[in-house]
């Protein structure tokens, strides 16, 4: 798992419309690495919808909103056009949680990823890492706390 202070591992994945999106392409703007298990999923539509309802928190931090889970495109097609969520959800579908391993949140035994998150700064530098345990939400104020800090670094 990748530490604060560390290089965000680069990797591409297709968004839920199948376009490729690569993480070092997003130098520049911060960005917000939400790993959820399943799309459809009670905690995470939760988790995911408070993003959707405060997306201008994350606008004003200049940050990007990537959700990943091991879901089909198909699945996050769905799921986005069934939340009305406007920031890309990332197939990690094959091979099978690669990113998610890569990030060091992939529960090989579920075969989902867990709920990690990660802020990774305009420099491609990691700012702020959390995994909760299953079955526990992710603190929304704890977001909020850590993109207030890359906006006034």
């Amino acid at each position: 798992m990748p530490a604060v202070g560390e290089a965000a591992p680069d990797f591409e994945l297709l968004n839920q419309f199948g376009e490729p999106v690569r993480l070092s392409e997003l130098r520049g703007r911060n960005v917000v690495l939400v790993f959820f298990p399943f799309a459809f999923s009670g905690i995470c539509t939760g988790e995911l919808c408070e993003i959707r309802d405060n997306l201008a928190l994350f606008a004003d931090a200049d940050a990007a909103v990537l959700g990943v889970s091991v879901d089909s495109k198909f699945a996050q097609r769905a799921y986005a056009g069934q939340e009305g969520y406007a920031f890309d959800l990332l197939a990690d579908f094959w091979p099978h949680g690669a990113v998610a391993q890569k990030y060091g949140v992939f529960d090989a035994g579920s075969g989902m990823a867990k709920r990690g998150t990660f802020i990774i700064d305009s420099s491609g530098i990691v700012r702020y890492v959390v995994v909760n345990p299953r079955g526990q939400a992710r603190d929304f104020g704890a977001y909020r706390a850590a993109l207030a800090g890359l906006v006034g670094s």
